[in-house]
């Protein structure tokens, strides 16, 4: 018996998908938006001039030109969209104001092109956003009414959640996004780890956790992206994230808004977990665009173990 046309998860396309899941049609409209966007950003990505734009973003990192491109890209389809009143870039300096009418409308946080300094030697980077009902952006992250990344590696791929599950599409020939996974869980513990920052700048309690990893017999994983690494963990169902206070920086590296609520609202989604250590990612109250938190995300056990060394219970 042959399958109705359009009908296996290979065929079913994103714009369908979204419409099966019972949310409003501003947020599917959203969504569609921020994958067309994408599909411009991955030309770039692969025609683009991998010069430096001869500036810095407001954190003092070096800024290429493809960072610059990503971020317009973005902003612009953001922008045009008719569905969204505030945007938050992690190359912008404050909140960009499309609307002040906050009806039906959605904010986004997002970081154009996570990992850009990767692109010139050719490793996976990636697009992360973070979806919020109405005008306030300076909210916890379970607030989160949507959240998506998007992997620009050997395969294009798509990966999003509105708190009804994981779901994977990855771009075909047609440059147009296909289911390929659904409903992606985590395992309760995983035999990978990815620790970001130097090893030699972590506290005790981060390095006694790390070498109860290696005793567990953990396998060593770490691209120096988010996204992919994130990207592994996930689509393998194990593992774990950690990018921890260092010596010189007791607050860790990456960003609230822009990294980790949107990558802590996929994980938990699958069944993961992601802490600072301290409180769930999902519950920190943002006091500001820069926030930065120490991050501990993947296998729930794996998760819950970080902390407890972290507590001197290790």
């Amino acid at each position: 018996m042959f399958s109705e046309a359009g009908k296996t998860k290979f065929q079913v396309d994103l714009r369908q998908h979204l419409r099966d899941q019972n949310i409003s049609g501003n947020l599917v409209h959203l969504i569609c938006e921020i994958a067309e966007a994408s599909k411009y950003v991955i030309n770039a990505v692969r025609t683009g001039d991998l010069g430096v734009a001869g500036t810095s973003n407001l954190y003092g990192e070096e800024q290429l030109a493809l960072d610059v491109l990503s971020d317009r890209i973005m902003r612009k389809r953001l922008q045009h969209s008719g569905v969204v009143c505030n945007i938050a870039s992690e190359e912008m300096e404050e909140i960009f104001q499309v609307s002040s009418n906050p009806q039906g409308m959605f904010s986004v946080a997002y970081d154009p092109l996570d990992g850009s300094s990767l692109v010139d030697v050719n490793l996976a980077v990636g697009t992360i956003v973070g979806i919020y009902q109405g005008c306030d952006l300076l909210q916890p992250g379970r607030k989160m009414v949507g959240a998506m990344y998007i992997l620009y590696g050997p395969r294009v791929s798509l990966v999003y959640s509105v708190g009804k599950g994981v779901y994977e599409f990855t771009m075909n020939q047609l440059m147009e996004y296909t289911l390929t996974r659904e409903q992606i869980q985590m395992r309760p513990s995983g035999d990978i780890y990815s620790p970001g920052g130097l090893r030699k700048k972590y506290s005790e309690p981060n390095e006694l956790f790390i070498r109860y990893l290696e005793e567990k017999g953990s396998k060593l994983r770490y691209s120096g992206g988010f996204v992919p690494d994130i990207n592994q963990i996930l689509m393998k169902g194990k593992g774990l994230f950690m990018y921890p206070a260092l010596n010189d920086s007791p607050h860790g590296k990456l960003r609230l808004l822009f990294e980790l609520n949107p990558m802590a609202f996929l994980l938990e989604q699958a069944g993961g977990m992601a802490t600072n250590g301290e409180v769930p990612i999902l519950d920190i109250v943002p006091n500001g665009l820069d926030q930065r938190c120490p991050i501990y995300i993947g296998c729930r056990e794996d998760v819950q173990k970080a902390a407890e060394f972290l507590n001197g219970h290790g």
